[in-house]
């Protein structure tokens, strides 16, 4: 079977004359075959090169024999901006030159991709694309009149190369997602992704920026599309805006959160968020939920100490609260200083087996004897699987 000749470079020698023959416009081989059409695009792109007017750019493709040159619904434009080229050029293609199709409508892709590569706002884009001739998607606004380079993220929907298009509905659990990904404020993403003519489920509030910010942390604290709101940042909000908790969860279910981390309580008791914060103070960072381990005992005893109530009355309100402590735990009835750095000490969870290895490591860091140590461990619900007489010394002293 017999393959179709390729194209020859023209008998022109002129710069200008090779860099039209050129299939990628840059006066080298591949050559654009004379049988078929030039696209609209190419025009455009000789002119900008070239700093020729369109029209001039078409009388000299066909004295070099490109006879069928494809053209706009419209008439052609006087001129082309040099710094337009990079608008021209498909940003479908991963690989190779391709210009824009003039018989589509553009992409917000192309606009975006355009807008982030050239340092421009997309309104800019858009309206420079319009000019030259190509029909332009619109949303329910005019595109935003401000370059932001973060764009592109927003309306990538994954790495497989899927974009969102003009119109596209934006479920609020892809919003946080793209926030978590830029490291920004799921309510700007919002605000966002709106004014690039995409669609959300909601209508962003000033509110949201509260009720989305559940840590003050640089670049971030923000919920994202997996996490789980914990219930101290509920009844913070509730506590600074006077919004019910129902109000609260309601809202945050529409933005696309989980559930929180816990239960939120019908009443709010004094002390909840000195027991909900990992430094009992009442104050961020918040007590994590621990759906594996549970929740750890050493918190309760020290919450003990800090508000007065007995540990097993802390381990009540924080159950009421979602938090969970391992069935094995045994909860003494009085904290003690003694066991709260015993068990700092320990990096076993209540699922694991404490060895002799372990045993020794906190006798070392307490100053206790491997014995009381065991057996202290023992009483608290640890599980000692190993069969070892402990010794009743103290690290660092000798037997008499």
């Amino acid at each position: 079977m017999s393959r179709a000749p390729k194209p020859h470079a023209p008998e022109s020698e002129d710069p200008d004359d090779l860099l039209i023959a050129s299939e990628s416009l840059n006066a080298r081989y591949p050559w654009r075959d004379p049988a078929k059409q030039v696209p609209y695009g190419v025009v455009l792109l000789i002119a900008a090169k070239l700093k020729w007017s369109p029209a001039a750019a078409v009388v000299r493709l066909g004295e070099l024999g490109y006879a069928d040159v494809q053209r706009s619904e419209g008439p052609l434009p006087d001129a082309v901006e040099p710094d337009d080229a990079a608008l021209l050029s498909s940003v479908e293609r991963n690989w190779g030159f391709l210009p824009v199709d003039i018989d589509k409508t553009v992409s917000l892709r192309q606009i975006i991709e355009s807008a982030a590569r050239t340092g421009r706002a997309p309104a800019d884009v858009a309206r420079r694309m319009t000019a030259y001739g190509y029909q332009v998607g619109t949303g329910a606004r005019p595109l935003p009149e401000t370059a932001n380079p973060r764009d592109v993220v927003l309306i990538r929907v994954n790495l497989r190369g899927d974009w969102l298009n003009w119109g596209d509905k934006v479920s609020g659990h892809d919003v946080l997602r793209v926030a978590q990904e830029l490291s920004c404020s799921p309510h700007l993403a919002a605000e966002r992704l709106i004014a690039l003519g995409l669609r959300l489920p909601f209508t962003p509030e000033p509110g949201d920026e509260r009720l989305l910010k559940y840590a003050d942390t640089p670049g971030g604290g923000w919920i994202g599309q997996w996490g789980s709101p914990p219930v101290a940042h509920i009844l913070t909000v509730a506590r600074e805006t006077g919004r019910s908790h129902e109000d609260i969860l309601a809202r945050l279910k529409v933005l696309g959160c989980q559930r929180p981390g816990g239960n939120v309580p019908e009443s709010q008791e004094e002390d909840d968020l000195v027991l909900l914060s990992e430094n009992l103070d009442g104050e961020l960072p918040w007590l994590m939920k621990n759906d594996v381990v549970g929740l750890q005992l050493r918190h309760i005893l020290r919450a003990s100490l800090v508000t007065g109530r007995s540990p097993a009355q802390v381990t009540e309100r924080l159950a009421t609260l979602g938090h969970w402590l391992h069935e094995n735990a045994n909860v003494p009835g009085t904290a003690e200083e003694a066991d709260i750095r015993l068990l700092e000490t320990v990096t076993r969870s209540y699922l694991d087996n404490v060895h002799l290895e372990n045993v020794l490591r906190s006798a070392s860091l307490t100053g206790r004897s491997p014995a009381d140590v065991a057996a202290r461990l023992t009483e608290l619900g640890y599980r000692l699987p190993d069969e070892v007489t402990y010794p009743e010394v103290r690290p660092g002293v000798r037997a008499a």
